[in-house]
């Protein structure tokens, strides 16, 4: 098997590539639970509280959509603003990422 972003030829039975960190399929098939998006208030993306983009990270869809879905129930039925507020009441903000997070490393080298 070869490395998807440098080329170099790694075991099947390996979860990151040992000349650039970049992670196989087997580390992908077997994920952390722990680093799984999780739903919390989106702090970097948000436009009010960060409920929305919250959301939609945690669902992994666009936050756009979301946010017309949002609007569609508020403006709708109503019940979208008192959701919206219990949502951003209950949910927890979110925790910084560390500066050795894998993917801090990758974008920032």
């Amino acid at each position: 098997m070869f490395c998807t972003r440098c080329g170099v030829e790694i075991d099947d039975k390996v979860r990151y590539c040992s000349q650039c960190g970049h992670p196989t399929k087997l580390a992908e098939a077997t994920a952390n639970p722990y680093t799984a998006p999780l739903l919390a208030l989106d702090t970097e993306n948000k436009k009010i509280a960060g409920v929305c983009a919250g959301f939609a990270r945690y669902l992994g869809v666009e936050v756009l959509l979301v946010r017309i879905v949002w609007l569609a129930l508020a403006f709708g039925a109503g019940v979208g603003f008192v959701a919206y507020i219990v949502a951003w009441i209950l949910m927890p903000k979110e925790k910084p990422r560390a500066a050795t997070s894998p993917d801090y490393i990758r974008e920032h080298g």
